[in-house]
């Protein structure tokens, strides 16, 4: 996964795989926190975990960019 590369939302830590249909172009790649309660519980403790790749993501419906952790997304066209 790089810029460039076209993506959609494809989320594999849900039991039901659910894949979108919008496609959004990645503009940037970046390190961040994401706390997830359905696998660490609802009280939100950052310093426990460590950063994971996200990409920022631009979709023709959005006003802007939206980051989203690189696991949650499949690519459906490779860019230059």
């Amino acid at each position: 996964m790089k810029v460039g590369d076209l993506v959609r939302h494809a989320p594999v830590h849900f039991k039901k795989r659910l894949v979108a249909t919008r496609v959004g172009l990645i503009v940037e790649l970046i390190q961040k926190k994401c706390w997830r309660t359905d696998e660490l519980g609802p009280q939100v403790a950052f310093d426990s975990i460590e950063p994971e790749p996200h990409a920022v993501v631009l979709y023709p419906h959005n006003a802007g960019t939206i980051s989203i952790p690189t696991i949650e997304l499949e690519v459906v066209s490779e860019g230059g």
